[in-house]
């Protein structure tokens, strides 16, 4: 390369990234689409956080008080709902049915994708895809016949109805997930392992699981999620109050005709939200590992 050419390429580098070198550049292109992103993501939360803490004056008295702040923060709301409700017993609801919902639909989907990925069998792509198009059906028609089966095997308004049904819409969700986590991981490394005897059992426990920790952590953090958000089946195969789950729970439970106790209902949805959060800053590190399917050879 001529000296030229040099000076034109260092040049046009220059020129490429010399534009965030200017500060109002720097403002539109950056800071500003960063604060409205941050903006949209994080105003529903503040909004819950101050409605769970406003007196009911301030929430209906918008001339005196803004809309936007709290001026004497009161814990009423979150009294009552604690203490005055069965909301305690919708979130340890809720924490059982996901926990084992997705415990369930995890240890399904492990031996699916390994089975369609690894095994290598006729028709496993086929399969593949007719598992991924399972998920695509709407709970809102699934739920009709589920609905059937639920009163036929006696599970009606217990929480076995929500462990066993979630799966429906989990396992094949999962299966899809780890299939795509399951194809990066070199064959090389089972075909050693069967040339030294292993079996297919200890490939997977030995092997393939130990690889796929971070594919395991984010399939069941969506698992969870799904569960923990889900309403169709909680709404339909629930019906007493104290076997409700949270979504369910706070809509119908504090929602009284035409009154709506906001500051219940956003101190609930709020403390509802916090387990989902507290997951995923736990794991988001995996999570992300995951979502770009890096394993180490």
């Amino acid at each position: 390369m001529s000296a030229v050419e040099t000076r034109n390429t260092a040049t046009g580098d220059e020129g490429g990234m010399g534009y965030l070198q200017s500060v109002p550049r720097r403002i539109v292109t950056i800071w500003l689409p960063l604060l409205v992103f941050v903006f949209v993501l994080l105003f529903p939360f503040y909004w819950m956080a101050i409605t769970a803490v406003k007196p009911n004056n301030e929430m209906t008295n918008f001339n005196d008080f803004s809309p936007f702040w709290v001026v004497e923060p009161t814990l009423q709301h979150i009294r009552y709902l604690l203490f005055e409700t069965s909301y305690p017993g919708w979130l340890w609801n809720t924490v059982l049915i996901s926990v084992a919902s997705t415990f369930l639909s995890l240890l399904a989907a492990v031996f699916a994708a390994y089975a369609i990925e690894r095994l290598r069998f006729s028709g496993s792509r086929q399969t593949g895809l007719a598992i991924f198009l399972a998920y695509l059906v709407p709970p809102s028609i699934l739920f009709i016949p589920l609905s059937v089966m639920v009163f036929q095997l006696g599970l009606y308004d217990t929480p076995f109805a929500l462990i066993l049904t979630y799966p429906t819409f989990l396992v094949p969700f999962c299966t899809w997930l780890l299939m795509g986590y399951f194809r990066s991981i070199p064959y090389e490394l089972e075909e050693c392992a069967l040339i030294d005897g292993a079996s297919r059992w200890q490939i997977l426990t030995k092997i393939i699981l130990p690889l796929s920790v971070p594919g395991l952590i984010s399939a069941g953090i969506f698992a969870f999620t799904l569960s923990w958000n889900e309403f169709i089946y909680a709404l339909t195969f629930i019906q007493s109050s104290e076997n409700k789950t949270v979504p369910v729970g706070v809509l119908t439970e504090l929602v009284r005709s035409d009154v709506y106790e906001w500051g219940a209902l956003m101190a609930g949805a709020l403390i509802g939200s916090l387990p989902v959060v507290i997951l995923y800053s736990f794991f988001v590190e995996h999570y992300v590992s995951s979502m770009t399917g890096a394993v180490k050879e």
